[in-house]
Order: C-alpha cells, then sequence, then structure tokens
C-alpha cells in the first residue's frame, strides 16, 4: 500500500508533467489544446471573474478577453507555475486595466479601509463558516453574501475555499505580499461568520413560525 507521500509526489510531478504538455501545446497554438483547457477551466473561471467583479455582463466580457489573451500569449506561459494560477492571473491584471479605463480605482483602492499588513495566523477548529456552507442547496445566497464584501476579501476567499489554491499561490495571483494575503483571508473570515450564521438558523427560524 502508497503512502500519502509517496501519493503526494506522485501527484505532484504528475501536475508538473500536465503543465509541460500544457505549454508546449500553448506554444504550438494547437486550437483542440485550447478547447480542452476551455471546456476544463471555464466554470471555474467564470465563478473567480463573477465574484471579482460582482457584475455578469463585466464578468462574460473579461472571460472571452482573458481566453484572446490566452492564445496570443500562450508562449509565455513555460509550465513552472499551475496552469490555474497563470490564468487567474491574467484575468486579475485584465480586470485591473479595465478598471483604469474606466477610471475607477485599482482594487487595492476600493478597499474601505486600508490592509493591516501584520501576519495574521488563523486558527480554527473546524471547518471555516464558508466551508461548512459548501455543497448546501442555498448555494447562491451564500454567493450573494460573498458579493457584499470587499472586493479584495471575497477574491481571497474564492481563491482560497472554492479553487482551493495555497495561501502562497494567493498571493503570486494577487501580487501581494503573504502577510496581506493571510489578514486578508482572516478579515473577510471575520466579516462572512456572522452573515452566514444568520443565513443558517433562518430556516430554523421559518420552521418555528
Amino acid at each position: 500500500m502508497s503512502s500519502p507521500v509517496a501519493l503526494s509526489v506522485a501527484a505532484a510531478k504528475q501536475i508538473q508533467r500536465e503543465n509541460a504538455a500544457i505549454a508546449r501545446g500553448l506554444k504550438r497554438q494547437d486550437p483542440e489544446l485550447l478547447d480542452q483547457l476551455i471546456e476544463t477551466y471555464q466554470h471555474r473561471l467564470m465563478r473567480y471573474l463573477m465574484f471579482l467583479t460582482g457584475k455578469r455582463e463585466v464578468a462574460e466580457d473579461l472571460f472571452q478577453e482573458t481566453w484572446i489573451r490566452v492564445l496570443r500569449r500562450g508562449a509565455q506561459y513555460n509550465g513552472e507555475a499551475r496552469f490555474d494560477t497563470w490564468i487567474f492571473t491574467i484575468a486579475r491584471n485584465l480586470m485591473i486595466d479595465l478598471s483604469r479605463k474606466r477610471v475607477m480605482a485599482s482594487l487595492d483602492e476600493m478597499r474601505e479601509g486600508g490592509d493591516d499588513e501584520r501576519p495574521f495566523e488563523i486558527v480554527e477548529d473546524g471547518p471555516s463558516p464558508l466551508e461548512q456552507f459548501q455543497g448546501r442547496e442555498n448555494a447562491a445566497e451564500v454567493a450573494a453574501v460573498i458579493l457584499k464584501l470587499d472586493p479584495s476579501y471575497r477574491e481571497v476567499l474564492t481563491l482560497r475555499f472554492h479553487e482551493e489554491m495555497s495561501l502562497e499561490e494567493i498571493a503570486t495571483v494577487t501580487r501581494a505580499p503573504l502577510s496581506t494575503v493571510k489578514s486578508r483571508l482572516y478579515r473577510g473570515l471575520a466579516a462572512l461568520k456572522p452573515e452566514l450564521l444568520t443565513l443558517r438558523e433562518r430556516p430554523q427560524a421559518e420552521v418555528r413560525r
């Protein structure tokens, strides 16, 4: 029986091989590969853009532009980083460019307050409030709650819990220090917790009526 460590190493090597194959295909501008990538990542990318922008029309435009950028600049992907990390970085940069063109503030400037750069260590005895709601029938309500949060908070929460990225990978996508990522995740969860607790208690209150 294989040990967890051996399985983890094998999985990491498999991901490396897949990334290398994607890099080779993008350099050749392989149309079949692009179709496969769109099919594999379209739902995740659209979800990220929806949480990032809060507007479907804007998210759809950025979604299309992201894949155009992948087609045009695919040769820049060298396979060293995970492909999803690379494509989410492209999408985020396009969002920032769009914001600047519309004379909007950058993602960081849209915050109501500044980030506390002190590194927060998130201590959770069990699943986070967000994880407790994954798979529930009220997923749309949870998404609506997340959209109420500050843009930088909901971005980090989406990458961490929906895309299951590590804190280091999130730092790469957002181009933020690791301490800032930890701070945003901590504060995002703190802001989300009372909203989700209210959502969880709502059906119980309705039953008692």
